[in-house]
């Protein structure tokens, strides 16, 4: 594996004089920012696969293709830089000397196994953690030595978007979005203009200071909630505490691993059973759970429970806010069930009860209270968040939404998208799933020491929607069976 790079070491962050205009840190936004450790970065991803030929554009091409398009969005020219007020605080500042060089990388892969080893080297580039003097992101053009195939790694920060703002980010370098033909790279690009922040005035400083540190206690208060809502156990390290995998201490190792499944499949049991196509996908990932933690002859248990995140973003409601936006569900996942059917029953019920309580209660919307600290207590609480992700949820389960429209870049198409989700401290295993091109494409990353097992888990995926599609047309061969009250 050969490395073509034009990166250059980061200088260490300016200091918090520099930042003249600015755009303030969202308090979640600053959370995920101080979340991340170096064995825990907190990134989102996307494994992008085309398909080409021999008149497509090679490696170099595409390139400076993917270069100057990532080059042309705003965003991807911002860092973060520490302020002196709001006490705590980071604002995004237009990066001085912006070279999109350092950011977009191309790596030369062996043709055979193509996409299993760009999905084995996604996981390994998803490990380390990204220049924190630099704007938050990376992309990768992963080439074939020989013969068409190619894909592309997108790899943002968190703190620069959720999910469906990660997408209408990542969708800019697509012919259909940059409406622009490829064009030589400049080395450096002009700086961006950034509405400015409205920082206090120094009169205000002393009184603003007193102000937050009278906020320690609501911090506290926050904590005690998720205490509240959260099981103990789960961080102590005694038997019988859950799943092995998912109890495991994590290593900072990621692994991804892919699966594809038929989208009119999963519109075919959604139309059968009631409910939406997302209950049918948290069902069939609760009955994956199942069969590969019965393959590895681990006990039943209890059920784990899934942290499933709820965008608060309406679409096409034109929101301005460029950061994250999110709340979560928590819902348990039925691995105990054995009946498919009652499966998805139970989650249809759980995530209707979630729906009908709203994103703004429940311990799954410690993101929503986040979202209303101040800047110090964003920077004090969010390590210690962290810590406790364990005691929240087992595993995060998360849809990305994705463009309907058919998608290229250089002309080559695009076969598929592997959304990424980031592992918190103590957790294992995430599986995230996006829809295009008729089939919803599934991406299980998992700690790669404690879960050395994900491809098992990805391909049980397929196989729990094959057994959900067998049930489905057998009840409607022999009619609706008595069920356990759920």
């Amino acid at each position: 594996m050969t490395i073509e790079t034009s990166a250059e070491t980061a200088e260490g962050a300016e200091s918090a004089e520099s930042a003249v205009s600015a755009e303030l840190l969202a308090p979640l936004d600053l959370a995920f920012w101080h979340l991340e450790s170096a064995e825990h970065p907190m990134h989102l991803g996307a494994l992008a696969l085309f398909g080409g030929d021999e008149d497509s554009p090679d490696g170099e091409d595409l390139l400076d293709l993917l270069a100057a398009r990532a080059a042309a969005i705003p965003r991807l020219r911002l860092s973060v830089r520490n302020t002196w007020l709001p006490l705590g605080g980071s604002a995004w500042v237009a990066a001085q000397d912006f070279d999109v060089r350092r950011h977009v990388r191309r790596i030369l892969l062996p043709a055979e196994g193509f996409a299993a080893e760009a999905a084995l080297l996604a996981g390994e580039l998803m490990e380390r953690p990204l220049a924190r003097g630099l704007p938050p992101w990376e992309m990768y053009v992963l080439t074939a030595d020989r013969g068409g195939e190619c894909a592309v790694l997108v790899k943002l920060h968190h703190a620069l978007a959720d999910g469906m703002r990660a997408v209408a980010i990542g969708a800019g370098i697509f012919d259909q979005i940059a409406g622009a033909k490829a064009r030589p790279v400049r080395a450096r690009t002009t700086r961006p203009q950034v509405p400015p922040a409205r920082f206090p005035g120094p009169g205000r400083a002393v009184g603003l200071a007193r102000d937050r540190l009278g906020e320690v206690g609501q911090v506290l208060g926050i904590g005690a909630s998720v205490v509240r809502a959260g099981r103990l156990h789960t961080l102590l390290p005694l038997p019988g505490g859950g799943p092995d995998a998912l109890a495991a201490r994590s290593s900072g190792t990621r692994r991804l691993t892919t699966a594809a499944l038929d989208l009119d499949d999963v519109h075919r049991v959604r139309r059968a059973c009631g409910g939406t196509a997302n209950d049918v996908l948290l069902a069939v990932v609760a009955g994956a759970l199942r069969r590969w933690m019965g393959e590895r002859g681990e006990p039943a248990g209890g059920d784990p429970r899934a942290l499933v995140p709820v965008s608060r973003r309406r679409p096409g409601g034109g929101s301005a806010a460029s950061g994250n936006l999110l709340s979560a569900y928590l819902l348990s996942l039925p691995v105990t069930e054995p009946d498919p059917l009652v499966r998805l029953a139970v989650v249809r019920d759980g995530m209707a009860r979630n729906k009908a309580a709203g994103p703004s209660r429940g311990a799954g919307a410690v993101a929503l209270l986040a979202d209303q600290l101040p800047a110090f207590a964003s920077k004090l609480g969010a390590p210690l968040a962290g810590s406790a992700a364990r005691a929240l949820f087992d595993v995060l389960v998360t849809s990305v939404p994705l463009p309907r429209t058919e998608l290229s870049l250089g002309g080559r198409p695009l076969r598929a998208v592997y959304p990424m989700a980031p592992l918190a401290r103590g957790q294992s295993l995430a599986v995230a799933l996006s829809t295009y091109g008729g089939q919803v494409q599934v991406g299980v990353v998992a700690d790669g020491k404690a879960v050395p097992d994900g491809d098992r888990l990805a391909g049980c995926v397929g196989e729990e929607l094959a057994v959900l599609v067998r049930a489905v047309g057998a009840e409607v061969r022999t009619g609706p069976q008595p069920r356990p009250f759920t």
